[in-house]
């Protein structure tokens, strides 16, 4: 049955590509991989299409310290904000591939968090300009933050799209119990329910959708920062929705939202904010 198959269709996909000896390839490193690239090609498309004040030479510089501040920023926001208590009684495995429990069995760097990523990114490039880009003028400093910022926003969400589809393919971050016919079982599920394919819907909203949206307002002349503003606006609202269909990542609640809710809503703020400081600051002029 057309359904049947659908509805089984996590439970028949295999998340490992191939195995070399001990190391697995997954689709969620694979999808890793490819997010990284798009980024990449995206820039370098837009720097050499578009009148930006902004080197692609600094770019390519940047880049491995986005990559290693993302990376560590999002594995360690997922331990402190969803697993406290994985740092409490695994602190060596945090960023080990390998569980020395037993018997050294590769596993793979799993566990990541955007929202500890974001933060990641951010403080990245702060330790970028301080020893990359001394000639920053120290009162122009904010302004060169959000108009390197802002040369990211249209492209990061295309790449979110394979993460979430990383994730989907990896059969996690599942969705709430459902009795609709549009759910799907998941294997990491023991209870064996059928469940939104929330990871899709993250991958349509926070990806597909958002990058379309960003993609075509980067065409406007926008006071610097906006870019960045509409990505947090968006993604903060887009991910706000979703933690409704999403299981929680832990039982933590407040007034009924999720932590995911509550990060969400922060992120809109600061977008909010970035928007009326300009227009204040604009108005002065």
């Amino acid at each position: 049955m057309p359904l049947d198959f659908y509805q089984h269709l996590p439970q028949n996909l295999n998340p490992i590509v191939f195995s070399i000896g001990p190391i697995q390839i997954s689709w969620y490193g694979i999808m890793y991989l490819v997010a990284f690239a798009i980024v990449y090609f995206l820039l370098r498309y837009r720097i050499r299409t578009e009148k930006l004040n902004i080197s692609f030479e600094t770019v390519q510089n940047f880049f491995p310290w986005a990559i290693i501040g993302l990376l560590l920023g999002a594995r360690l926001g997922d331990v402190f904000i969803y697993d406290w208590g994985y740092f409490q009684n695994h602190l060596s495995q945090i960023f080990l591939p390998f569980d020395i429990e037993n018997q050294w069995r590769y596993i793979g760097i799993y566990g990541m968090s955007y929202f500890g990523g974001l933060i990641g990114i951010v403080i990245a490039f702060y330790i970028f300009a301080k020893i990359k880009l001394p000639h920053l003028n120290k009162e122009r400093a904010g302004g060169e933050v959000l108009e390197f910022s802002d040369l990211f926003a249209p492209a990061v969400p295309l790449a979110y799209t394979f993460g979430r589809l990383g994730n989907f393919l990896n059969g996690e971050l599942y969705g709430r119990v459902t009795t609709k016919p549009w759910g799907m079982y998941f294997p990491a599920d023991v209870l064996g329910q059928l469940r939104y394919p929330s990871q899709l819907y993250e991958m349509f909203l926070e990806g597909i959708l958002l990058f379309a949206i960003l993609w075509s307002l980067r065409k406007y002349k926008f006071p610097t920062g906006y870019l960045t503003a509409f990505y947090l606006i968006g993604y903060g609202l887009a991910r706000f929705i979703s933690e409704f269909f999403r299981q929680p990542d832990n039982n933590w609640f407040f007034l009924e939202l999720t932590i995911g809710q509550w990060f969400s809503a922060g992120i809109i703020i600061v977008g909010l904010v970035i928007i009326f400081a300009k227009r204040i600051r604009m108005n002065e002029n």
